[in-house]
């Protein structure tokens, strides 16, 4: 009897986990890994590679100018870069590839909202081999046009090159771009061009036509349109993870990928609403006139958040049910 009670237990929690989650780990690139690192205790930002498939860009939440290329199959480090030629970073929240194949780190945090009224990004070009290295990095100072802030969210867009911030306050954020070209003869003056939510990361699509902002508890992706949002927004069914800090996109625009901070933290992904995956490939390209197209189901319809939520509750009670019948047949007994 106690064995199929905790066999009950067991399926109702599964099926409260987000679908990502049942993938083995380990076998393939852009899937579910644990960060084995054990340096790595607060990863803040996460980028997927342009020049390494399947290679995973990250750092602590930190003062060190540390950045760790992680592989998805195995999620060891492969690389360890230390970066020279900037100051002692005081709080590194973000990471990004821009489409120069540079990688941009964002120093822009500040939990004291607005104790520091300027702050920096970094900037080097991603190495052609993954190795223990020291890399030249470019520092550029930054400020807001309004003012100091805290953010924790840098986007380059992949088909600009223009840098992003979003700004992080619980009754909600700002975006702000950055001028066409960075330049480290002065201060890049960042100016706010839309609202966000509370924002922990976000990052744009490998095309460019989509942006993902989470916070904490949930996340949505939002139409790209004339350098601002042009909607308002979709939920995505962001995983739940203890210190939810991050998230990119796969480099085939197919998933996303959540990280959080902690000792072995988990990177799960989370398939796009809609997305062939690598490995399968429709019929008729999805803009052909008369191409079938798949029903969503509820979870997709509603970003996934609501349907995952509901099916846990329904398995919950209808396990819950189970249980108080078994235990009633077994006094019987």
């Amino acid at each position: 009897m106690r064995t199929a009670l905790c066999a009950l237990g067991a399926a109702a929690a599964l099926a409260l986990l987000p679908a990502g989650h049942a993938r083995a780990e380990g076998q393939e690139a852009d899937r579910d890994f644990t960060i084995a690192d054990p340096r790595i205790t607060e990863s803040s930002g996460l980028a997927a590679s342009r020049a390494h498939p399947g290679i995973y860009w990250t750092h602590n939440d930190q003062d060190a100018p540390l950045i760790y290329g992680i592989d998805s199959r195995t999620g060891e480090t492969v690389a360890t870069l230390t970066m020279q030629g900037v100051g002692t970073p005081r709080d590194m929240e973000a990471i990004a590839v821009g489409p120069d194949g540079d990688i941009y780190v964002g120093d822009i945090g500040d939990n004291l909202d607005g104790s520091w009224d300027h702050v920096w990004i970094y900037r080097f070009p991603e190495p052609k081999v993954l190795k223990d290295q020291k890399v030249t990095a470019e520092q550029y100072d930054v400020k807001y046009a309004d003012g100091p802030r805290n953010a924790e969210a840098l986007m380059v867009h992949p088909k600009t090159g223009r840098v992003y911030i979003a700004s992080k306050n619980q009754d909600g954020g700002g975006l702000y771009a950055g001028p066409e070209r960075l330049s480290t003869s002065g201060t890049n003056v960042f100016r706010r061009v839309d609202d966000v939510p509370w924002v922990t990361d976000g990052a744009f699509s490998p095309d460019g036509g989509r942006l993902v902002l989470r916070g904490y508890f949930s996340a949505k992706e939002y139409a790209w349109k004339d350098g601002r949002l042009g909607d308002g927004g979709t939920g995505v069914g962001a995983p739940f993870q203890g210190q939810a800090e991050s998230v990119t996109y796969t480099t085939d625009g197919s998933a996303f990928m959540f990280g959080s901070e902690g000792v072995n933290s988990k990177v799960v992904r989370v398939d796009r609403p809609g997305a062939a995956s690598p490995s399968e490939k429709p019929e008729k390209p999805a803009d052909t006139p008369g191409a079938p197209q798949a029903p969503k189901s509820p979870a997709a319809q509603d970003g996934g958040e609501g349907g995952n939520a509901t099916l846990g509750f329904l398995v919950l009670a209808g396990a819950t049910v189970l249980v108080v019948g078994a235990k009633r047949l077994f006094r019987r007994r």
